[in-house]
Order: C-alpha cells, then sequence, then structure tokens
C-alpha cells in the first residue's frame, strides 16, 4: 500500500494513478476522492441490500423445505462478500425456523395460561355464595305456626296429659260421684272440644296467613337460582327452596293435627255422654219409685 494522493480506487475496484498536480489542481483531486468513497459507499450498500433479499429468500426455501418432502439432501452454499462477510442460507433458514417455533411455543403457552386463567375465574364463580337468605324468614313463620300449637289448652299434643285428662273426664269417670260431679264433668268435656274447634280454626289462620310468605319467597328465591352465576348459588338456591317446601308441609301437618285433634275431641266427647247417661238412667231405675199424691188444684 502507498500513501500517495494521486492513486484511487474506482467503483470496480480499480485503482488509478491520477496524473500529477500542482496547488491549482488541488480541488479537482480533493473533488476524485470524494467520488470515490461515495462510490465506495454505495458499493456497501448493494452488498447490504443483496444480503437481506438473499436471507429473505433462504427463509422461503426453507420453509417450503420443512413442508415438502425433500428426496435427496443438497449440500449447503456459504455466500462471500467482502473479506469479512460470510453468509450461510441454509443456517440463517434453520435459524429463522428455530425463532418461528420458538414464537409458536409462546403463543401457545399464552394460550394455555389464558385458559388456565379462564378456568380459575369458572371456579371462583362457581364458589361464590348466594347473596340471597331467606332462612330466617322460614324459620320465623315456622316459630309462628309452633306457638300457636303450644296453645292448646287441656287435651294439648302431649300423650300424658291426654292419659290424665282422659282418665278423669271421659272414660271410667262415672263410678262414685255424684250428680252434680257428672254435671260438672259434661260441662268441662264441652268446653274441651269447643277449644278444640277454636284451636283448630287458629291454626288454619295462621296457615293460610303463610302462603302469602311462601309464595313471595318461592319468588325470590326462583329468581335467585334463574341468576346465579355459579354452581354454589344454585345448590343454595335449591336448598332454600326446599326448606320453603318443608315449611310448607310443616303447615299442612299442623293443620292436619289440629283438625284431628278437634274432631277426636268432639268424638270422645260424645263417647263420654253416651257413658254418663247410661250411669243418670241406672241411677234413675235404682232410686225410689214414684208414688201418687193427692193434689188440690183451683184451691178445692
Amino acid at each position: 500500500m502507498t500513501d500517495d494522493p494521486r492513486i484511487v480506487t474506482t467503483a470496480r475496484g480499480t485503482r488509478v494513478l491520477l496524473p500529477e498536480f500542482d496547488e491549482d489542481d488541488f480541488l479537482d483531486t480533493a473533488l476524485a476522492r470524494d467520488i470515490a468513497a461515495h462510490e465506495r459507499r454505495r458499493r456497501n450498500d448493494s452488498i447490504r441490500s443483496i444480503l437481506l433479499r438473499a436471507g429473505a429468500i433462504a427463509a422461503l426455501l426453507a420453509a417450503t423445505a420443512g413442508s415438502i418432502a425433500i428426496l435427496a439432501p443438497t449440500p449447503a452454499h456459504a455466500f462471500i462478500f467482502g473479506p469479512n462477510i460470510v453468509f450461510d442460507p441454509t443456517n440463517y433458514g434453520e435459524n429463522v425456523l428455530s425463532a418461528a417455533r420458538a414464537l409458536e411455543q409462546i403463543n401457545n403457552q399464552i394460550l394455555s395460561l389464558q385458559n388456565e386463567a379462564q378456568m380459575l375465574l369458572n371456579q371462583a364463580r362457581n364458589l361464590t355464595s348466594l347473596p340471597t337468605s331467606l332462612l330466617s324468614d322460614i324459620q320465623a313463620n315456622n316459630t309462628r305456626m309452633q306457638m300457636l300449637l303450644r296453645q292448646a289448652e287441656r287435651l294439648a299434643y302431649d300423650v300424658q296429659s291426654i292419659e290424665q285428662v282422659f282418665q278423669q273426664s271421659y272414660s271410667g269417670f262415672a263410678a262414685g260421684q255424684t250428680d252434680a260431679q257428672l254435671v260438672d264433668v259434661a260441662r268441662s268435656r264441652w268446653q274441651d272440644s269447643v277449644q278444640a274447634f277454636e284451636h283448630a280454626l287458629q291454626v288454619g289462620a295462621g296457615a293460610v296467613g303463610n302462603i302469602e310468605d311462601r309464595q313471595s319467597q318461592t319468588g325470590r328465591l326462583v329468581d335467585a337460582s334463574q341468576s346465579a352465576v355459579g354452581a354454589l348459588q344454585a345448590v343454595q338456591a335449591g336448598n332454600q327452596l326446599i326448606a320453603v317446601q318443608s315449611a310448607q308441609l310443616s303447615d299442612l301437618t299442623a293443620l292436619l293435627a289440629a283438625q284431628g285433634r278437634a274432631d277426636a275431641i268432639e268424638q270422645a266427647r260424645h263417647a263420654a255422654e253416651y257413658e254418663q247417661a247410661q250411669e243418670q238412667f241406672s241411677r234413675f231405675m235404682a232410686g225410689t219409685p214414684y208414688q201418687p199424691q193427692p193434689v188440690r188444684m183451683f184451691g178445692n
């Protein structure tokens, strides 16, 4: 290499010796050097453009080769551009395919994470509790009905009290009692019947009063079940609906029990009256016979 300023390199890579110049020709020499530098830059830009196009073509060929079966492999070729630039299209294509596969795996992982997130959201919805709870209202209605049942007097809903009252007033009571006592027992039995029928009416009124509440509760729970966001809310709404139906059956059971109690007491009263009538007739027949007596009428 020489530092002679007269030697320049053209676009074709040819070294040219410029003619000698004096100080007046210095500007012409500088202009020639600028032209040579511009040519070198344009050549480098052309090389870069060729490399990019070759890379794209190699990637397309490699992608096509991945989908089409090739019977006989072809040897790889490398392109040399200048003293320090070597381009291997096969290697470049493989790198592009590897990057594409890695990108596809990343997309698959993102899709998998999205599915898992959606599954967690669905599980969270399925574990969400029902915001509507009518258990306190149902229990309040049941409590009112139980209070009505406890208002039963004398022959209440208790086995021991029923046996005691029956022994006193409904079975085997006539022996050893005076006529006045028999009348008092009969009056007590009549009061039991009246109270039983009144109690049956009260229980029936309570059951009828609960019908409107049961309908309102059923409507609210059906709406909550239809708008449930998950399985837990639907199950809880169904459980509360079952509780409402159980409360309705409880009201019906209480009403039948009160009516059955009233009917049973009335039938027991008729049986006791028949027994008392027999006792009083026996006493009448065993008493002093009738003796006729003279009677004065109209002052004669």
